[in-house]
C-alpha cells in the first residue's frame, strides 16, 4: 500500500509541475510580476524573441514532464508482475534526440541574427554620447564639454546619473577600472559586460521619458548590491538645459581642474 502511495504522489507531483508552470507565467503579466516596461527601440524585438523561446522550451518543459508522469503511473512499482526488464541503448533514438535540439539552436541562431545585428553590431555613425565606467561600486559619468569632444579638459564628470535625450540614438562608450561588471537598464532591454582594458560601445534610442534603474547585473564584490543609478530620459530641451546646469555646476565649484576622483582617459 505505501509503495502504491508513493507512485501516485511522484506521478501526481510531475503532473503538477508543468500545470503550476503554466498557470504561472499566464497569470504573472496581470498582476504585474513580469517583464518591465519596454522604453527601447529594440525592446519589441528582444521582448519578442524572449517569448518564442519560453514557448519553444515551455512546450518541450511540458512535453517531458507529462512522459515522467505516464511512466511513472503506468510502470509503478506496486503493479509490477514480475521482474523489470531492460533494454540497451537504440542507435536510431541517439541520432534523432541528438539532430533535433541541434537543428532547433541553428533555427535560434539564424531566427535571430537581425536583431542581434541591430542590437549589437548596426552601431549608429555617432560620437560617443557619454562615457560610462564602471568602478566597485558606482557607475563613472563622462559627458562632453561644451566643446563637444569627450576627453578634453572641460569634460563633465558625474556619477550614477545618466541623462539622454528621448527618441535621439544614445551611444555609451562602457569601461571598467577594476573587475567585470554588467551593465543593465532593464526598461531599455541593454545588458553589457564592463571588460577591464577594453572600451566597448553600447547604443539605443529611449522612446518614452522616465526615470529607469541601471543596475550591475555580474556579481562584482561585496557592495555589488548597492551598485546602482538612474537613467533620466527627457525631451532634447530639457536635456540640454539640465546638461547647461551642470556645466555651470561643476565649472563653479572646480573652475581649473577636473573633479577629485575623475576618470582618467585612456
Amino acid at each position: 500500500m505505501g509503495s502504491r502511495l508513493s507512485g501516485i504522489f511522484w506521478s501526481l507531483l510531475f503532473l503538477a509541475v508543468p500545470v503550476l508552470g503554466v498557470a504561472t507565467f499566464a497569470i504573472a503579466p496581470s498582476i504585474d510580476v513580469w517583464l518591465p516596461k519596454d522604453v527601447s527601440e529594440h525592446g519589441k524585438a528582444i521582448d519578442g524573441l524572449f517569448y518564442f523561446i519560453l514557448g519553444l522550451t515551455g512546450v518541450v518543459f511540458v512535453a517531458t514532464e507529462i512522459l515522467l508522469f505516464w511512466f511513472l503511473w503506468k510502470y509503478d512499482a506496486a503493479k509490477a508482475t514480475g521482474p523489470a526488464t531492460y533494454i540497451h541503448g537504440s542507435h536510431t533514438l541517439e541520432v534523432v534526440w541528438t539532430i533535433i535540439p541541434a537543428a532547433t539552436l541553428l533555427f535560434l541562431a539564424i531566427y535571430q541574427m537581425n536583431t542581434w545585428a541591430d542590437v549589437k553590431m548596426r552601431r549608429p555613425a555617432m560620437a560617443p554620447t557619454v562615457e560610462v565606467v564602471a568602478r566597485q561600486f558606482e557607475w563613472r559619468l563622462r559627458y562632453p564639454g561644451r566643446d563637444g569632444t569627450l576627453g578634453t579638459g572641460d569634460d563633465l564628470f558625474l556619477v550614477n546619473d545618466l541623462h539622454v535625450p528621448v527618441d535621439e540614438d544614445v551611444l555609451v562608450q562602457l569601461k571598467s577600472m577594476d573587475v567585470l561588471h554588467s551593465f543593465f537598464i532593464p526598461n531599455l532591454r541593454i545588458k553589457q559586460d564592463a571588460v577591464p582594458g577594453m572600451k566597448i560601445p553600447v547604443w539605443f534610442k529611449a522612446t518614452e521619458n522616465g526615470q529607469f534603474d541601471i543596475v550591475c547585473a555580474e556579481l562584482c564584490g561585496w557592495g555589488h548590491y548597492k551598485m546602482k543609478g538612474r537613467v533620466t530620459v527627457e525631451s532634447r530641451e530639457d536635456f540640454d538645459r539640465w546638461l547647461e546646469a551642470m556645466y555651470r555646476q561643476q565649472e563653479a565649484t572646480q573652475p581649473a581642474a577636473e573633479p577629485a576622483g575623475a576618470v582618467a582617459q585612456n
